[in-house]
């Protein structure tokens, strides 16, 4: 005999649904421990948490959602978002720092925004993709090339993994990069308030059997291209019969005036034997860096007595500056 079935209080008619027989009593047992209250009533907010457990919680959400999105929240949040502590542990978090960093911080939100942007702004710097990304300024000569490392009477640049390089000829060869700061993701009060330091280097080499001279010229400029700050060390003269070594130049734009946009880079120079071919200055590994602000040395101290170099002003900037990369 069929027995007429019933819809189940637990499992309906849906999928997994079961019979309840006439004068079978269905099972609540499942039902039951389902409703049953728990032991310990449920936190009636997050911000019962202990601090270190939300400032724990908010390590792992994405810095734009903190400042956007989570700042917004409360006053809690926003305090706690605000700390310097927070800043620092997600700067442990995404190995921007170690357990023993030691140099000394002003201010870590802006640190941190600084590391998770650090590269290199010039493009291009290795000439693995030939001329791409450079303005060619001058090309005098046979113009510029690309050659591969060593190249003749050569010797193997510092670092393996650079492959290539750019070479000059018996005429002037200059070219240059222009990077927009604020394209780049540097935000205008960061610039103008903080104003990181800006790390720029070169690599140059002769030929070992031609002289050449190399030259340079970096300058910081405004939105309407005023040159605020340069650096444009006299032109490197190399003699011919040389060792072919690769020479680094690097200079650190530091405490520069307000207003700095743009960068211009450029680079080149000529053959002194005035050779056919490409017998000029190699050039490569070319790069600009936006940085923290490092402690200063005792002659940069000298140049501007009684000044910390930014660092309290950092630390007495608003918070809003930081809101601006977005």
């Amino acid at each position: 005999m069929d027995f007429p079935t019933t819809k189940c209080p637990v499992w309906g008619r849906g999928r997994g649904a079961r019979k309840c027989g006439l004068g079978q009593r269905p099972d609540f047992s499942h039902h039951e421990a389902m409703d049953a209250p728990h032991p310990k009533a449920a936190l009636d907010s997050i911000n019962e948490l202990p601090e270190n457990i939300l400032l724990e919680l908010f390590t792992h959400v994405p810095a734009r959602q903190l400042l956007l999105n989570c700042r917004l929240v409360c006053s809690l949040w926003r305090d706690l978002i605000d700390l310097m502590t927070l800043w620092k542990r997600k700067c442990l978090r995404e190995g921007f720092i170690t357990e023993d960093w030691d140099q000394p911080v002003a201010d870590w939100k802006i640190f941190y925004f600084l590391r998770s942007l650090h590269r290199n702004l010039l493009r291009n710097p290795c000439a693995e993709e030939d001329m791409f990304a450079w303005q060619i300024d001058f090309n005098g000569g046979d113009r510029w090339k690309v050659e591969s490392l060593p190249g003749a009477h050569g010797t193997d640049f510092p670092d393996p993994k650079v492959k290539k390089y750019f070479v000059t000829s018996y005429e002037m060869c200059l070219k240059s990069q222009l990077v927009d700061l604020v394209a780049e993701g540097y935000w205008e009060e960061l610039l103008d308030t903080f104003r990181p330091d800006i790390v720029v280097k070169d690599w140059f080499a002769a030929r070992a059997d031609c002289g050449c001279t190399y030259q340079l010229k970096v300058q910081l400029t405004s939105a309407d291209y005023f040159v605020l700050a340069s650096f444009e060390p006299p032109p490197v003269t190399i003699q011919q019969w040389n060792n072919a070594a690769w020479t680094e130049v690097s200079y650190t734009f530091s405490d520069y005036p307000r207003g700095v946009r743009y960068i211009l880079f450029q680079h080149g120079g000529s053959d002194t034997q005035y050779w056919a071919g490409w017998y000029g200055p190699r050039v490569t590994n070319s790069s600009i860096v936006v940085s923290h602000k490092r402690t200063r040395n005792q002659a940069s101290s000298e140049a501007q007595p009684g000044k910390k170099h930014g660092q309290e002003e950092a630390a007495q900037s608003p918070y809003q500056a930081v809101l601006q990369i977005f």
